[in-house]
């Protein structure tokens, strides 16, 4: 029996099943873990007692499932299913309404074509539309990466005022989260969300991960601060394609024809 009651009180103590299916078990475990904190593919691997390849392949799958989250450093965290937030199915509306303009996006430009949701000063990518290309940016959906960085996250918070930036990085959330910036970063920061507005799209050369090049566009929200991004992602051989007129063309026909849809259905921002 997996569990017994013993003693004054009736404590229940919960043993192993002996026939425990093992894969089950592991990712449960991973649960667990990144409830408490991050967790990263060697400290799974020790903690389960499992093969490297074995723990990444469940942690991806728990990613893919809206369980963990990985950051640019591959380190994985709860994600917002395990979170109690939006989770991949709750945003199928979203995606699906999308899908096709990203597909035709991706067609367009010959490179990999992500839709992203902002949360604070994170970047998370929902879902993604591989180039064709023999030499190409993968699948990158579950993947967070920093917003004041990323393509699609400057996009996004191009589209706030800077007092609300102001204090996503330098007031009291800011500090708790791990996210302030000091004042020579937040200015630079700021001049950089000028040139966005400025120029219509945000780019990224290298700085999330060294060899990814990408271009970032807001959809637009009726007025209101977008809360989703379409990116397109390139090897940053291929980085200078991307600023191209028919590049740029794509990627603002896409924003505004997932625009379009989402009013249709009646997906808009909080």
């Amino acid at each position: 029996m997996p569990e017994r009651l013993t003693g004054r009180g009736a404590i229940k103590i919960v043993r192993r099943p002996a026939d425990a299916v093992e894969s089950v078990d592991n990712a449960l475990q991973l649960l667990t873990m990144l409830r408490e904190g991050t967790v990263r593919v060697s400290d799974a691997a020790q903690r389960l007692g499992v093969a490297p390849s074995t723990a990444h392949r469940l942690l991806a799958t728990l990613a893919y499932q809206g369980f963990a989250l990985h950051d640019e450093s591959r380190r994985y965290m709860a994600g917002p299913a395990l979170l109690g937030q939006s989770s991949p199915d709750e945003l199928l509306p979203v995606t699906g309404a999308a899908m096709r303009h990203l597909q035709n996006a991706a067609v367009r430009t010959g490179e990999t074509i992500s839709l992203g949701v902002r949360t604070g000063a994170q970047m998370r990518l929902v879902w993604t539309v591989e180039s064709r290309r023999l030499v190409r940016v993968g699948d990158r959906s579950g993947t967070i990466l920093p917003a004041r960085l990323s393509s699609g996250g400057q996009a996004l918070l191009a589209s706030l005022d800077g007092g609300t930036v102001n204090r996503l990085y330098s007031g009291h959330s800011g500090r708790i989260a791990g996210d302030q910036l000091g004042p020579l970063e937040l200015a630079s920061l700021l001049s950089e969300l000028m040139a966005v507005r400025s120029r219509g799209y945000a780019r990224n050369i290298g700085l999330t991960e060294p060899d990814i090049a990408a271009i970032g566009m807001a959809v637009p929200d009726a007025g209101r601060p977008a809360w989703l991004s379409v990116s397109a992602a390139a090897p940053i051989a291929r980085a200078a394609a991307l600023e191209s007129p028919e590049s740029l063309a794509a990627l603002r026909d896409c924003c505004s024809a997932v625009a379009a849809d989402l009013a249709e259905i009646g997906q808009v921002g909080d």
